[in-house]
C-alpha cells in the first residue's frame, strides 16, 4: 500500500518534470526521491507566488521550507536585500540568517501609512504613557506572502500543523499574510485530516495541562497526551513560547460536504467537522493555539472587506513520487 493519495484531476494542476528548477545549488541526484519532490514543490511555489516587489515575506518551519529559502536566496541579493523575512520560530530564523536574507519579526512590522496622525500634546510623556496615541490604532503592514509546510492537508486545503512544535507562531504568521502558500510532499495529502497524521497538536499553558486533558477527553479524544522531549530531553517538550504541547487524537475530521441532517459534525457519534472542532478547541481555557488551520484563506478575508489574513492556504504544492508537482488551488475547490 502506497502513502500516495491521488489528488482529483479536477482540483489539481500538474506541473511536469520539465518544471524542475535547474538553478538550485545542490545537484538533484544527491537527494532522495522524497527530498527531490519537496524541493521541486518549493521551487514551483516560489516561482508562482514570490515577487521582487514584495516587502515582507513569512518563512515557516519544517523540512520543506529549507528548499523555499534556498529558492528565494538563489534570486540573489539584488532582489532579496530589499525584502524583510519574518520567521515562525527558531529553526526558520536560523534558515533566514544562514541564507543571508534580511531578518525581521512579526512584532516589528512597521505601521501603515496613515493620515490619522495627531500633533503631540504639550508633553511627549502623554504619548509615552498612552494618554495620547499617534493615531495609528495598532495598524501594521501585512506580509505579502507566507510560505510554510504542513503535517497533513485535506482536499479542502484545511491543514494540520505543529508537528515541529511551532504551531502558534506559524498561525500568527499565516494570519498576518495576504496569502499563505503551503509546500509539502505527496505523503501529506489526504482527503480528510487525521487519516494518516495521528493527532492535533495543541499548545497550552503549563498550569492548565490537567484541565485541558480532561476537556479533550470530553470532546472525544480517546487518549490525549503531553508531548515529551525525546531522548535529548527528559520531560515535556517546550515550545519557543515556553509552553507545553498536547497531542490529541480524534477520528478523521469531516468537511462541510460530509454533513447531513443526522451527521452535523458537532461531536455527536464521535464525528467532528474540522472548523467546528477548531472553534471548540480554541474555547478551552489554557489553550494558546491548536494546529488546525481551517476556515478562510487570505483572499477570502480580503474579499469580505475584513482586516488580517486567513488560516488556510490559497494553494498547496505537492512534490509527487513521480517527479511532478501537483498544485491544489483554492479556486478549484467546491466543498
Amino acid at each position: 500500500m502506497t502513502d500516495k493519495a491521488p489528488i482529483p484531476s479536477s482540483a489539481a494542476q500538474v506541473v511536469g518534470a520539465s518544471a524542475s528548477i535547474t538553478s538550485a545549488s545542490a545537484p538533484m541526484a544527491s537527494l532522495s526521491p522524497i527530498e527531490t519532490a519537496k524541493r521541486k514543490a518549493a521551487y514551483r511555489a516560489v516561482e508562482d507566488h514570490f515577487s521582487p516587489d514584495f516587502h515582507y515575506v513569512g518563512i515557516g518551519s519544517g523540512s520543506t521550507v529549507v528548499y523555499v529559502v534556498e529558492a528565494i536566496a538563489a534570486k540573489g541579493p539584488a532582489v532579496t536585500s530589499k525584502i524583510i523575512f519574518v520567521p515562525t520560530g527558531f529553526q526558520s530564523r536560523e534558515l533566514i540568517v544562514e541564507a543571508g536574507l534580511p531578518l525581521g519579526s512579526i512584532d516589528s512590522l512597521v505601521p501603515l501609512e496613515t493620515t490619522k496622525y495627531r500633533k503631540f500634546g504639550d508633553s511627549h510623556a502623554d504619548v509615552a504613557t498612552g494618554k495620547q496615541d499617534m493615531g495609528l490604532k495598532g495598524e501594521r503592514v501585512m506580509l505579502d506572502v507566507a510560505f510554510d509546510g504542513a503535517d497533513e492537508v485535506d482536499e479542502g486545503l484545511n491543514c494540520i500543523k505543529g508537528g515541529g512544535g511551532c504551531l502558534f507562531q506559524e498561525k500568527l504568521v499565516a494570519t498576518s499574510a495576504k496569502k499563505f502558500v503551503c509546500v509539502a510532499d505527496f505523503r501529506k495529502y489526504q482527503t480528510r485530516l487525521l487519516s494518516k497524521w495521528p493527532t492535533i497538536p495543541i499548545e497550552i499553558v503549563r498550569e492548565a495541562r490537567g484541565t485541558v486533558l480532561r476537556q479533550l477527553k470530553t470532546l472525544g479524544s480517546p487518549a490525549p497526551f503531553i508531548r515529551q522531549g525525546g531522548s535529548s530531553k527528559a520531560g515535556p517538550a517546550i515550545t519557543d513560547n515556553n509552553n507545553f504541547i498536547i497531542d490529541a487524537p480524534f477520528p478523521p475530521l469531516l468537511t462541510p460536504s460530509d454533513l447531513t441532517d443526522d451527521i452535523r459534525g458537532d461531536g455527536k457519534y464521535g464525528k467532528w467537522e474540522v472548523l467546528t472542532l477548531a472553534k471548540e478547541l480554541k474555547s478551552i481555557v489554557g489553550v494558546l493555539e491548536h494546529g488546525l488551520f481551517a476556515g478562510r484563506n487570505g483572499a477570502e478575508v480580503t474579499a469580505a472587506g475584513e482586516e488580517g489574513g486567513g488560516q488556510k492556504p490559497i494553494a498547496a504544492y505537492f512534490g509527487m513520487e513521480s517527479g511532478e508537482v501537483e498544485v491544489r488551488s483554492a479556486k478549484d475547490i467546491n466543498l
